[in-house]
């Protein structure tokens, strides 16, 4: 029997924030709502294909995902959705805030080296992926050096197959939403018409703020609660 190296919910980053939302939010019924959201981890756990655990240079993003998806059917109050967007934008964008105050995708430079990060992370997925079939598939797309931009795309992910299998579509934006916050707090816009929730892939065309194309653009939000970007008429 092959066993699945999975990173256990008290090796996440993001359990004392998360604890602390619950106390602000929820006051004496913190501490069992946590326990709830713990045992929803721990079960949804067993369901989860091998990706390489800590191995996977996404792992923050897939069990992040996981433990989110643990804990909205441990609120008791079952709040909408977008009552959580601006704490979970906080709760995995927060090295994008940091970034911010000296990285500026308005300069050519900066453009170029977080071509270079995505590119570097695509390399690692297709390294991945050949381990982990589950795991995101990434397609390179070419630096766009006359436009400043940089594109690329996945055509699977871990999170939307998780949330299609488990009935947590309406959940899933919570984390595909919270992509425009990160990049935008490092003076960029993020261009996507869609997810792999809400389409047939994630594509990610990233710009500077001020760059003529994020004016061509107006971020929306979809039926299904994704924010998606639309070309402006």
């Amino acid at each position: 029997m092959m066993v699945m190296n999975h990173v256990p919910v008290n090796e996440l980053p993001y359990c004392k924030p998360v604890k602390k939302w619950l106390m602000d939010r929820y006051g004496k019924e913190a501490d069992r709502i946590w326990e709830e959201t713990v045992q929803n981890y721990n079960a949804y756990l067993k369901d989860l294909p091998d990706y390489g655990g800590k191995k996977n240079g996404h792992a923050r993003a897939i069990y992040g995902g996981l433990l989110v998806f643990a804990l909205y059917p441990a609120l008791p109050d079952e709040p909408p959705i977008g009552e959580l967007q601006e704490f979970v934008n906080n709760l995995f964008m927060g090295p994008f805030t940091k970034l911010g105050k000296i990285f500026d995708l308005n300069r050519s430079f900066d453009m170029w080296l977080i071509d270079k990060v995505f590119r570097k992370s695509g390399n690692r997925d297709r390294k991945d992926i050949r381990q982990y079939p589950a795991g995101f598939v990434n397609v390179d797309e070419p630096y766009d050096r006359e436009h400043h931009a940089a594109r690329y795309h996945f055509t699977q992910c871990p999170n939307a197959e998780f949330a299609k299998s488990h009935d947590l579509l309406h959940v899933l934006p919570l984390m595909c939403n919270s992509d425009f916050f990160g990049i935008s707090e490092i003076h960029g816009q993020l261009i996507r018409c869609g997810t792999c929730g809400n389409s047939d892939k994630c594509d990610y065309l990233v710009v500077g703020s001020k760059n003529e194309i994020a004016a061509e653009y107006e971020t929306v939000t979809d039926e299904q609660g994704f924010l998606v970007s639309r070309r402006m008429e």
